[in-house]
């Protein structure tokens, strides 16, 4: 079973598996994660639900990697949501941001007042895992079919890695009641559940194909039984919710991984960073004697003096 980690826990990945069923998984729970990365931006309440979606598969695929990687999921579209970039680091760490289009999407929105205004076009999928330095690095690619990150991922499993896998995430912002007097205040919660088909390598119950086959569409079923509340409630604790979903199959939880907000910018990473330009780049960037520079993940506000840097440029160069 998994480790008490979960109890009383709002931020983790905790894996699992269906031992009847031949069958593994990932339970993803996010709370205040997920609420420091959205809040971090002023995004319209949709964009932020799809960039929570892609956080929340960043950390579902990025648990399996072992201690130094790094998972990189990145949509490119011609909606008026140009680009989601999610960036997980093995163990547990993760980042996102964002970028869209304003002017197409107010027009998307006012084409669709009852809130169905699609926002990703016609574009791609992009997964990239880094295992580290001593492991070359992957990439695969996936059109965005329907605009919808879930399908694509799925469609990823389907066709390149030739895996069977049910995803689904769901995305809310909440409003939590105030305690001792304090008011309350509007949060975001993220949950994702993905069930995957184990090869007979991987420990599949049974050589019997037709078994096999009965045995996985029983788990895609049962998954899918799973209501979007249930995936976003903090008090349903993650032992629950897969017994309640897979009492009859045999499940076995695994120690969870925490996950935390982070962002590895600095102010001495941004110096190194300007000061690697030679004084004429850095001269197209300066604006009433300052250089200012804006991290798209944490949207932290750098000011630098811009004779100091030319100073320190022309000393590096």
């Amino acid at each position: 079973m998994a480790d008490d980690f979960t109890r009383g826990a709002d931020d983790y990945v905790i894996p699992f598996q269906i031992e009847s069923s031949g069958a593994r998984g990932r339970l993803v729970r996010m709370g205040p994660a997920i609420t420091t990365i959205l809040g971090q931006h002023d995004y319209p309440d949709p964009v932020s639900n799809l960039l929570g979606e892609a956080m929340t598969l960043t950390a579902m695929l990025g648990a399996a990697l072992k201690i130094d990687g790094k998972f990189i999921l990145q949509t490119s579209s011609e909606g008026p949501v140009r680009f989601l970039v999610a960036h997980y680091y093995a163990p547990g760490n993760i980042r996102g941001y964002a970028s869209f289009d304003q002017e197409a999407f107010d027009a998307a929105n006012a084409a669709h007042p009852d809130g169905g205004a699609k926002l990703l076009g016609d574009g791609h999928l992009a997964m990239t895992i880094d295992q580290g330095p001593d492991s070359e690095r992957y990439q695969g690619i996936v059109p965005l079919e329907g605009g919808n990150i879930t399908e694509a991922a799925d469609l990823y499993f389907r066709q390149s890695e030739q895996l069977p896998t049910f995803i689904k995430i769901a995305v809310a912002r909440q409003f939590e009641g105030g305690r001792d007097g304090k008011p309350g205040s509007w949060s975001w919660r993220a949950g994702g559940l993905m069930v995957q088909k184990l090869t007979s390598e991987g420990g599949a119950p049974s050589s019997n194909g037709h078994d096999a086959d009965d045995a996985w569409l029983r788990a895609q079923l049962l998954a899918a039984t799973v209501e979007d509340h249930e995936l976003l409630d903090v008090s349903l604790e993650p032992e629950r919710l897969l017994y309640r979903l897979f009492h009859e199959e045999r499940v076995r939880a695994f120690d969870a991984t925490p996950i935390s907000a982070f962002c590895q910018c600095s102010r001495d990473r941004v110096e190194q960073m300007l000061t690697s330009f030679s004084p004429e780049e850095i001269e197209d960037m300066v604006e009433d004697g300052h250089v200012l520079v804006t991290c798209e993940f944490c949207n932290t506000h750098y000011d630098f003096d811009a004779d100091t840097l030319r100073a320190k440029a022309a000393v590096i160069q």
